[in-house]
């Protein structure tokens, strides 16, 4: 190939003994993070006891900052920032900010949930985010979330990541009775009131004349029994079914790995672990680990809040900057994941400007949908001051698309955080199978993610 064309590069490919050990270790950390936060709450749990190791403090509004100090603000148990303030004058120089999210779709308990029908106990949901609602029926599911109760007390729950563990359970359809679900499309064989979890069989029997022998009393005395729980407890409480799974290698080479929630934890995690480890003090850098990108980051957690402005004016308050001049000169990459390309799909794929697995961070100019309809389109500039940065670090990338014009589209924070007159971009790591139960990731683009991360930061 002549030296004037473009050609992606397999990270495996090019990689030597030594590489290949750093791409397997680094993996090795996430499963850890990916397996034990499943929900937005656990991963803020999560990176909090990371950021106090690395020396990081609480931030409160109206603490004065300088140069080296190292803080983290966590809002509500649900979103957190990382902040390290740096050296160079954040008036004329910005802060650098990574912006990924930790919440991932997932079916959600109704607040008045529980219900028996013909013997069986069940629980209402309400899903969360873009699923496809077939995926979620037959597969093992485990409890994660907090009950809330009357006397202001709090209760957290994780049932079902233990061997020893119940697990939970949509039905779905036997094939020798399923001619009419069969004949629908693929998206209406579940509905969402569907989605109704299995939770017990067994009725109440308190003595041998009672009357209320129902399997459903019998659910309710178990909870109160081991969570100190009742009903109406159900009204404030956030419980969420996600997918038991462990995260597992893929494949005889295990280049690959699958997991729940990589969408989009597995930009989250290079993104706070390249925080701690770039030790470069220049640039003031700003983590943000939001909530309900999934449901289109609304409320006071999501990244539409404006805490991200209010922590941007407290830096710039801190070296008596103007805020204004502080977001302006800011820049940000989206951490968010890209469809890798699958060719078992190709035909919702266009060769050109697909991410491909194992060929590095996928850059994605624009997101949106047909016309770049909600997109933030990056400007060539800073695309190129960003290629810059990886070039000089040695990062490989690529860049790429989510799919055909006018097959789909989707979006990301980008948009959010372009409208404070910061320079965005999104860029992430290619994912095959998005939103399903369980998605699969190669351990090179993750590696090369983390480096990407760094070369930002430093």
């Amino acid at each position: 190939m002549s030296e004037l064309a473009y050609k992606r590069t397999n990270v495996y490919e090019t990689a030597d003994k030594e590489k290949m050990e750093k791409i397997f270790a680094y993996a090795e950390g996430y499963r850890t993070f990916i397996d034990e936060a499943k929900t937005e709450r656990e991963a803020c749990v999560f990176v909090e006891e990371e950021a106090k190791k690395n020396g990081y403090k609480p931030f409160k509004f109206g603490m004065k900052l300088q140069a080296g100090d190292k803080v983290y603000y966590n809002n509500r148990g649900k979103n957190i920032f990382l902040i390290r303030v740096g050296n160079e004058d954040v008036g004329e120089y910005g802060v650098r900010v990574i912006a990924s999210h930790i919440d991932s779709p997932r079916v959600d308990l109704k607040q008045v949930p529980l219900y028996e029908a013909e013997g069986i106990a069940f629980a209402k949901t309400h899903y969360y985010g873009g699923i496809r609602k077939y995926q979620w029926a037959a597969i093992p599911l485990a409890l994660h979330g907090s009950v809330v109760k009357a006397d202001g007390s709090k209760v957290e729950v994780k049932i079902g990541e233990d061997e020893s563990d119940p697990v939970f359970y949509i039905s779905d359809l036997l094939p020798h009775l399923a001619a009419k679900q069969n004949a629908k499309p693929l998206g209406e064989g579940l509905g969402g009131e569907d989605l109704n979890i299995w939770l017990g069989n067994i009725p109440y029997v308190a003595a041998e004349d009672d009357k209320d022998k129902t399997v459903k009393e019998n659910l309710l005395h178990i909870l109160n029994e081991k969570y100190g729980i009742k009903e109406e407890d159900f009204l404030s409480a956030e419980l969420s079914l996600v997918p038991a799974f462990k995260a597992r290698d893929i494949g005889f080479d295990r280049a690959l790995m699958a997991a729940y929630g990589h969408d989009d934890r597995v930009c989250s995690y290079p993104a706070y672990t390249a925080l701690f480890d770039e030790t470069s003090e220049k640039h003031t850098v700003l983590v943000v680990l939001a909530d309900k990108e999934e449901i289109g980051s609304e409320g006071n957690t999501g990244m539409q809040s404006v805490l991200l402005n209010d922590l941007i004016d407290e830096i710039a308050r801190a070296f008596g900057a103007s805020p204004a001049a502080v977001r302006a000169n800011s820049k940000c990459l989206s951490a968010d994941v890209n469809a890798g390309y699958d060719p078992n799909f190709r035909d919702v794929c266009e060769p050109l400007n697909s991410t491909y697995l194992s060929c590095g961070a996928g850059l994605t100019k624009f997101t949106g949908s047909r016309g770049k309809g909600g997109s933030n389109d990056a400007s060539a500039e800073f695309v190129g001051e960003v290629r810059k940065m990886f070039s000089d670090e040695g990062v490989i990338w690529q860049t790429g698309e989510l799919g055909r014009v006018d097959m789909g589209g989707g979006g990301t924070v980008a948009k959010f955080i372009a409208k404070m007159n910061i320079d965005t971009v999104d860029i992430g790591v290619p994912v095959i199978s998005m939103h399903s139960p369980y998605e699969v990731i190669s351990k090179a683009d993750l590696y090369e993610a983390y480096r990407a991360f760094r070369a930002f930061i430093k």
